[in-house]
């Protein structure tokens, strides 16, 4: 394996991105953190690419932050402006992002994936929060976004107790969007992440920030968000356009019915 920190491959469209710490279970060192920062920023400027993967070489999606090197340079980690900030890296990616959840995703770990826009994982995955167990304040949105998910009695029983869930945990709470066995998760990923590829291009990236905007926002303010870029977009948009996208899309059906 490459003695790289961070490996991506190429299928087509779609990037699949891993990090290549497994001996240490992927802990996001400085290095790991700046390296994701900057793959994701390459690839976003790569106008062959529409959906990128993230996962993790070996049991572990990532065991979270490297404490040993946190206690040195500090525990914000980007949080306050002085470090490389993991959240706004991936924010700015304007492309969807599979998180392909092999094993272990541990407090800081737990957060990269939140970050990811559909997570799918692997038997063997195992999800954690653990800041209140070590002492530390999450910075990456984990607070925020897993209430917002899961709801928020299952948020505080996960982060006030630091226990683990398990993959079919995860997915009956609806942490994640499906289950599959070690060796199907990643040809699985790769296959949902052709079919969000074949979208219009600029639909797909257009469609991901307006989701990501109006989460931020209360319901009334995201609905009156999606009419303001729905009419903007549709100066855009022709009869003849829509008609040959609309036969597409029902040549498709078929397809996938048969």
């Amino acid at each position: 394996m490459s003695d790289s920190i961070v490996l991506v491959e190429r299928d087509g469209p779609v990037a699949i991105v891993t990090m290549n710490r497994p001996d240490a279970l992927n802990a996001l060192s400085r290095a790991l953190r700046a390296e994701i920062v900057r793959v994701f920023a390459e690839l976003a400027e790569d106008e062959t690419v529409r959906v990128a993967i993230l996962t993790g070489a070996g049991r572990a999606f990532t065991a979270g932050v490297d404490l040993k090197e946190a206690g040195q340079t500090g525990f914000a980690l980007g949080a306050d402006g002085g470090d490389i900030d993991l959240a706004k890296g991936l924010e700015a990616f304007p492309w969807p992002i599979i998180g392909a959840i092999n094993g272990f995703a541990i407090t800081g770990g737990f957060e990269l994936a939140l970050m990811c826009d559909v997570l799918l994982a692997s038997e063997n995955a195992k999800f954690a929060d653990t800041h209140a167990r070590v002492g530390i304040m999450p910075g990456w949105g984990l607070s925020q976004k897993l209430s917002r998910l899961i709801g928020i009695s299952r948020a505080k029983e996960l982060s006030f107790t630091g226990n683990f869930i398990d993959a079919e945990g995860a997915e009956r709470w609806g942490l994640v969007n499906r289950v599959y066995k070690s060796e199907e998760l990643l040809p699985a990923a790769i296959s949902m992440a052709h079919e969000m590829a074949t979208c219009d291009a600029t639909l797909l990236k257009q469609y991901k920030a307006i989701i990501d905007d109006g989460f931020a926002e209360s319901f009334g303010d995201g609905s009156r968000l999606e009419v303001k870029r729905s009419a903007a977009h549709a100066a855009s948009v022709t009869a003849d356009s829509v008609e040959k996208a609309r036969q597409s899309v029902t040549a498709r059906g078929r397809t996938l019915n048969d």
